[in-house]
């Protein structure tokens, strides 16, 4: 029998912005945009602002409507997705196998891992306060005996709830449940389902799979088999992450050093991504675009790292060999390929090298509680 985590981010995007802005604490936040123009949705939103009704895919216009006195926040994605990392990074020191299936949920595979980490309720509690801890970040976890349980779980006890749904108690679990918690379960196949005397988990379990069959299709007799405790038991592991860039477009320049700051810039925030994955990488590649749309890539392998300075000197060394024509700058960009995982060897550094790895850990933490912006490294 298999035994798998569901790990999910409560109101994860509120969760960040209250890290970046611990103001917002206890109070009614939005994230999804202006309520005052555009026509977005709400993308997240605090249990303060649930209590009037809000949630996730609603029209803005509406939740303003409902609650006007909420504080409505454009959102800061590329936090969103740091922190994400961070968390996976988290759950990989533990977990043999992790899918991530969102920004903000992750499947894992723990089955026979009760000899290494004891009783997995109890481990699920600890990798919580884990995550807590070290994030500020709150989740619930649902253990079951495939991805569907665990999913159902984590969402029992929301938030910072834990459900441990044991082998062959899944029916017990699930009947008793409104059908909209199975995962998939929308607006129009709720309807369908209630106008024809479903309401409980167990009334679609209690018939023949091929009547679902005959009303929904294959869909249908998925539905079946989810009702009766039934799914996934095995994950679906990523690919490995092959190259970590970013890269600026921008009006024509012919400035250097213009363009050796913006290089400098890019250069930081993909150092941050490559320590935030845990890697380092040995080949740094320059991307120029000229004003006449001519592309010229250039690359250099140099000892395994991830110090914004040593990857900055090698691309502002490349920038400088390549760009020989007379025309301006329209785009540059820096990638990094070749990882492997990030390792220190005491004593491996003299005390000048510790003092510069110090101060990226202090670095690292700092921007990990406050955000990327607060702080940076000199030019």
């Amino acid at each position: 029998m298999r035994t798998i985590f569901h790990l999910d981010l409560d109101t994860f995007f509120v969760s960040v912005e209250r890290i970046l802005n611990p103001s917002l604490e206890n109070l009614p936040v939005i994230v999804g945009g202006d309520p005052h123009g555009g026509r977005g949705v709400v993308a997240a939103c605090s249990y303060e602002a649930r209590k009037f009704g809000l949630h996730s895919a609603m029209p803005i216009k509406t939740a303003f409507k409902l609650c006007p006195h909420g504080i409505y926040l454009k959102g800061h994605f590329e936090e969103y997705t740091r922190f994400s990392r961070l968390v996976k990074n988290i759950l990989a020191k533990y977990a043999p196998v992790i899918e991530q299936a969102s920004i903000d949920e992750f499947y894992m595979d723990f089955t026979g891992c009760e000899k290494i980490y004891g009783s997995l309720l109890v481990f699920a509690s600890f990798l919580q306060n884990e995550i807590w801890e070290k994030l500020y970040l709150p989740a619930s976890i649902g253990i079951g005996s495939n991805k569907t349980i665990a999913k159902i779980g984590s969402d029992f006890r929301k938030p910072k709830g834990i459900t441990y749904v044991k082998h062959g108690n899944e029916k017990d679990f699930l009947f008793p449940l409104p059908i909209e918690k199975i995962p998939g379960v929308g607006k129009a196949t709720l309807k369908e389902l209630n106008s024809r005397g479903f309401y409980k988990v167990g009334d679609l379990a209690k018939v023949n799979s091929d009547y679902l069959g005959v009303i929904f299709g294959k869909y249908g007799v998925d539905l079946w088999h989810k009702a009766n405790g039934e799914g996934t038991e095995y994950l679906s592991v990523e690919r490995e992450q092959k190259s970590i860039s970013k890269e600026r477009t921008f009006e024509d320049i012919v400035d250097k050093e213009k363009i050796l700051n913006i290089l400098f810039k890019l250069t930081g925030q993909v150092c941050q991504l490559l320590r935030d994955s845990n890697y380092q990488a040995s080949t740094i590649s320059i991307k120029l675009r000229y004003s006449d749309f001519k592309t010229l890539t250039c690359a250099k392998t140099v000892s395994h790292t991830d110090d914004d300075k040593v990857i900055f000197e090698t691309a502002k060394s490349l920038f400088l060999k390549s760009y020989t024509r007379r025309v301006s700058i329209r785009l540059i960009g820096v990638k990094l390929t070749n990882f492997t995982i990030a390792f220190y060897q005491e004593g491996l550094f003299d005390e000048l090298g510790t003092k510069r790895l110090q101060m990226i850990e202090a670095i690292n933490s700092i921007r990990a509680k406050y955000g990327y912006s607060a702080i940076y490294y000199g030019g």
